[in-house]
């Protein structure tokens, strides 16, 4: 059953932190290449889109990383697995405060060309987004430790 949940827990985290890496690496730069209006609106679809669906892929891995740091308190991985949670925690608590509002407002975008205060918000939000992805990365770094 542990090696169900961590083998579990470990593609629902690393998947998680694949996607948001892409986000970062591939999807933002090809945006920026793309012409104003198509840029606006396929910013928009994106940020509509992940919006919707990665609070909850957030949730399930931090249920997750949390029945792993519980079924492990006693053991030698306990500890970095709690630094898993706590990183996990900060970015959530980060991301509703600093990011999604910036992701709801780029969500409302119509598909007229991006204004400048547009491209200023996306380039905030990608900016905080590396922040994001690193912070994630350093938790799964944990999670793999803590199981080990």
């Amino acid at each position: 059953m542990v090696l169900f949940l961590d083998v579990v827990t470990i593609v629902s985290a690393a998947v998680l932190v694949g996607n948001e890496a892409a986000v970062w690496i591939f999807i933002n730069p090809i945006l920026r290449q793309l012409d104003e209006g198509s840029q606006g609106r396929a910013v928009s679809l994106f940020a509509a889109r992940l919006g919707k669906a990665m609070p909850f892929w957030y949730a399930f891995s931090l249920l997750l990383l949390i029945l792993e740091a519980f079924l492990r308190r006693q053991g030698s991985g306990g500890r970095w697995l709690m630094a898993s949670c706590c990183i996990w925690v900060a970015v959530i608590i980060l991301t509703m405060i600093f990011l999604v509002p910036i992701n709801n407002r780029l969500a409302n975008l119509d598909s007229t060309p991006m204004t400048d205060q547009a491209k200023r918000e996306h380039r905030k939000w990608d900016t905080l987004h590396k922040g994001r992805v690193v912070l994630l990365a350093v938790s799964l770094v944990c999670l793999l430790v803590g199981i080990r």
